[in-house]
């Protein structure tokens, strides 16, 4: 019997279009909150998502039919994989795709987007831990100081956008909601990581896509009934959900997952915050205060520093 014991090498780099992945997705989660904002008040949270998620399938269809994603392979692929990784699949659509979208929804319709997006920066530091425990990839000292500055970062935006004096009928409930979003999302990009050793980031995305569409049918009523009084604006904001940060951020994330290891990756979404912020007094009239604007530089340096390769540590010999 031989053992080997985890080694703490960093992981390969993302490479240019690894970051070009990660750029498109952060622009695109950021433009989400406010997108999510738009539509609100004109569909119900559970509405909202199965709009979302139903273009973000029909979408990710569409590409993994090309010959160049697969060519329609992908119910082979799903069919080959082990049952455990079957259920870890159904686990990231239900808990990334349905919960997180739906709780989420429900969140902004009680705090701005800014506040929205700066709770659910929570999530990268239960991925950190869920990541270094579960999957191994160790707790190098780069990626726990920029947790550390990062968080102190989004937390000088949540005091900057409390202070702002954000509209809701219940701001505390916004809060908590918002808060199951971001353990939802956690959990579900440590499950995501161990699927993409067996499948392409592209297919997850779909899988998991169509995992969240199903579970969220049973709003298909309200969506008909909101959708039917709703302007076309919101129609458009449903489509650009469904197109933009789902189909494609989903897949962009995927794919840099896939060169990165899951805890220093995940601290990249830590500029999600002063996009939204800067979006959302771009588009709907918040004005960032000065905290809010500091608090951003400071997240940014955080992920700087969290994307700093760690010291490579001696692997051990595997012994018999």
């Amino acid at each position: 019997m031989v053992t080997v014991q985890q080694s703490s090498a960093p992981p390969q780099g993302l490479g240019r279009l690894g970051l070009v992945a990660v750029v498109v997705t952060v622009l695109a989660w950021a433009s989400a909150f406010v997108v999510i904002r738009l539509a609100g008040p004109w569909l119900s949270p559970g509405a909202l998502s199965l709009g979302r998620l139903l273009v973000g399938t029909v979408a990710l269809t569409a590409m993994t039919s090309l010959p160049r994603f697969g060519g329609g392979r992908r119910l082979a692929s799903l069919r080959a994989l082990p049952q455990r990784v079957r259920w870890l699949l159904v686990f990231v659509g239900l808990a990334w795709f349905a919960l997180y979208n739906v709780a989420l929804n429900a969140g902004e319709r009680h705090v701005d987007a800014g506040t929205a997006s700066m709770i659910i920066q929570i999530s990268p530091v239960l991925v950190a831990v869920l990541a270094g425990t579960v999957l191994r990839e160790g707790f190098p000292t780069p990626l726990v100081v920029g947790l550390a500055v990062a968080l102190a970062g989004t937390l000088l935006i949540g005091l900057a956008s409390g202070a702002a004096g954000t509209r809701g009928t219940s701001p505390g409930l916004g809060v908590a909601l918002v808060l199951v979003s971001a353990v939802a999302y956690a959990c579900a990009l440590v499950a995501q990581k161990v699927v993409l050793r067996h499948l392409s980031g592209l297919v997850v995305t779909w899988a998991a896509c169509t995992v969240g569409t199903i579970a969220c049918l049973p709003f298909a009523g309200e969506l008909v009934h909101d959708l039917a009084a709703a302007p076309a604006r919101v129609w458009w904001s449903v489509v650009y959900l469904g197109l933009v940060p789902t189909a494609l951020a989903f897949s962009t994330w995927a794919f840099a997952m896939g060169r990165s290891d899951t805890g220093r990756l995940a601290t990249t979404t830590y500029a999600v915050p002063p996009v939204a912020i800067a979006l959302g007094w771009l588009v709907l009239g918040e004005v960032p205060l000065l905290l809010a604007v500091l608090g951003g530089v400071i997240s940014l340096v955080g992920v700087a520093i969290a994307r700093r390769p760690g010291r490579r540590r001696r692997e051990p010999v595997a012994t018999a």
